[in-house]
């Protein structure tokens, strides 16, 4: 029952700020939870998959299935951190996003470079004696080969410029 699910798409990933320091900005690459439901309603279809969500040892898991070809439900879980801002929606929500990478949706992300951005490149400002950036960051293009599923090219927009840009050595 071998599923291939296709890679992510460039608006389909989100850029957050890792860390801040005078010379510039670490960032991160993610994919939300949309975007899981959105690849799996596309490749397996809306009622051949489902998920589920349980306590065990005190943290919250997703159990994700997808019905092969026998009628039968194959099942990959994984585990969810709490988010900043809500915590519960947040543990949920990571834990499916964990679980569907455990299907291969957006595992790719793992195979990002590290992403520096130079301080000329954003715009950090200090506030109440920490660093701290507003800037909006987006991938403005990625390039993924089909074959090994590995990020060989990257570029990282803001309203500046392009802050990052990357190509894997060959």
């Amino acid at each position: 029952m071998e599923k291939k699910f296709r890679t992510l798409r460039a608006n389909e990933i989100d850029v957050r700020v890792a860390k801040i320091k005078e010379k510039g900005l670490s960032l991160l690459l993610y994919k939300d939870a949309r975007v899981d439901m959105n690849i799996l309603d596309e490749t397996v279809g809306s009622e051949n998959w489902q998920r589920r969500h349980y306590e065990c040892k005190g943290n919250l898991f997703c159990s994700v299935g997808i019905r092969n070809d026998k009628n039968e439900w194959i099942w990959k879980d994984d585990a969810g951190a709490e988010s900043y801002a809500e915590k519960e929606k947040g543990e949920a929500s990571d834990s499916f996003k964990r679980a569907c990478v455990n299907w291969g949706i957006g595992r790719e992300l793992y195979t990002a470079p590290f992403i520096w951005v130079p301080a000329d490149k954003a715009t950090i400002e200090t506030y109440k004696g920490k660093l701290i950036c507003h800037d909006k960051f987006w991938v403005g293009k990625i390039i993924i080969d089909d074959a090994t599923r590995q990020i060989t090219a990257l570029a990282i927009d803001n309203k500046k410029c392009h802050a990052f840009v990357w190509q894997a050595k060959k």
